[in-house]
């Protein structure tokens, strides 16, 4: 029987993940494949916190380059994060897997205000937390959000899963002679430029030496290798 080494994780998804093979809004069956390895991690007794992007409905990146007000177009972005949160929590909740959405903006009618101690509570009583809203503030990504809620409610890894299978040396979809790295330290990720997570997000993590394993999402049952300690994907963190 498979057994988990991480008693506390945060897993980061980027919001194209909700939308399966589109480019563009959520795809049911892409929701559903997630929650139910969702539900096969939270069957082996650990505790989740789950980080969601929202670049499949809008990306307030992108939006500040073609002319919009960066703080403006930030919000909406944060906004998506959480129209994809209560899908997942909808999918999650069909599999029978308890689930809380906390947001860092306050809309009491759809989700409850992120406060630590309550989402530490939700997980210890065995519920699936989804971090909705991002950090609450404009200039920071959902990769931010994820490192900074990882710390606050002391998880012990990060979870980032991704369309590829680990970190390379340069774009696997553009070069074919890209090299994946096993294991790498936080520092060669900034040093390297490397596109695992943002700057600030590898650069909180390294703070607090809180490691990150990169891995495929696309392929089945990942999520839960990766938590019973399989060797997927890319871990970065000091070497031991």
């Amino acid at each position: 029987m498979s057994q988990a080494v991480y008693r506390r994780v945060v897993l980061k998804l980027s919001g194209e993940a909700m939308a399966g093979k589109g480019s563009f809004g959520i795809d049911p069956d892409a929701v559903k494949r997630i929650s139910k390895e969702i539900k096969d991690v939270v069957d082996l007794g650990v505790q989740l916190g789950v980080v969601i992007g929202g670049g499949n409905i809008f990306r307030g990146f992108d939006a500040d380059a073609r002319g919009m007000d960066r703080t403006t177009a930030d919000y909406m972005g944060m906004l998506a994060t959480v129209i994809n949160s209560l899908a997942l929590q909808s999918a999650l909740e069909e599999l029978n897997v308890v689930t809380r959405v906390l947001s860092a903006i306050e809309m009491k009618e759809v989700a409850e205000p992120f406060i630590k101690r309550r989402a530490v509570r939700h997980l210890e009583k065995g519920r699936v937390v989804i971090f909705a809203g991002g950090t609450g503030n404009p200039y920071f990504t959902t990769d931010t959000a994820a490192s900074l809620r990882a710390m606050e409610i002391r998880a012990d890894v990060i979870l980032k899963a991704t369309n590829v299978d680990g970190v390379y040396d340069k774009d696997p979809n553009r070069y074919s002679d890209a090299v994946m790295f096993k294991n790498i330290i936080h520092n060669e990720v900034l040093t390297k430029n490397l596109k695992v997570m943002d700057a600030t997000a590898i650069s909180l993590c390294r703070d607090n030496k809180l490691p990150i394993v990169v891995f495929n999402l696309q392929k089945r049952g990942n999520i839960k290798r990766v938590i019973c300690g399989k060797s997927v994907g890319t871990m970065v963190g000091d070497r031991t």
